[in-house]
């Protein structure tokens, strides 16, 4: 197997979507900081990424039925990232609901947790590299 078929590897797979929801999740946070003072705005963020639930989706075991003992795995899951608004308890008189101090560190946090799945990937790769006896 080359480095280029990576993708085909659940694990792979799924930090390259933990990346995508990262991104996406920073689109989400900077349109509330720049909506902060939009009248009737209401914050909104994405729904957790959920290793395990992108794992599960992933799964490619399956069983044959030739005896009646036997069973079948099977899986299905969700993909995208589904929005969800925020349950804000402080609103301004002209209804906006966005906490700049609590979206900084919403951001903060994301960019921490995107810098962390990038270094996971990357040595992952080397990791690989090493196993197959490349070193560059």
């Amino acid at each position: 197997m080359g480095l280029a078929n990576l993708s085909n590897i659940a694990i792979f797979q799924a930090l390259t979507d933990k990346m995508r929801w990262h991104q996406a999740r920073q689109g989400v946070l900077a349109e509330n900081i720049a909506n902060a003072d939009t009248p009737g705005y209401i914050e909104s963020d994405l729904t957790p990424y959920s290793f395990g639930d992108a794992m599960q989706s992933m799964a490619t075991v399956t069983t044959a039925a030739t005896n009646p003992t036997h069973f079948s795995v099977s899986s299905g899951g969700s993909d995208g990232f589904g929005s969800k608004s925020s349950a804000n308890y402080e609103v301004t008189p002209s209804g906006n609901a966005v906490s700049l101090e609590e979206e900084s560190m919403k951001v903060a946090a994301n960019d921490i947790d995107y810098q962390t799945v990038t270094a996971l990937y990357t040595r992952s790769i080397r990791l690989i590299r090493t196993a197959l006896g490349r070193t560059a």
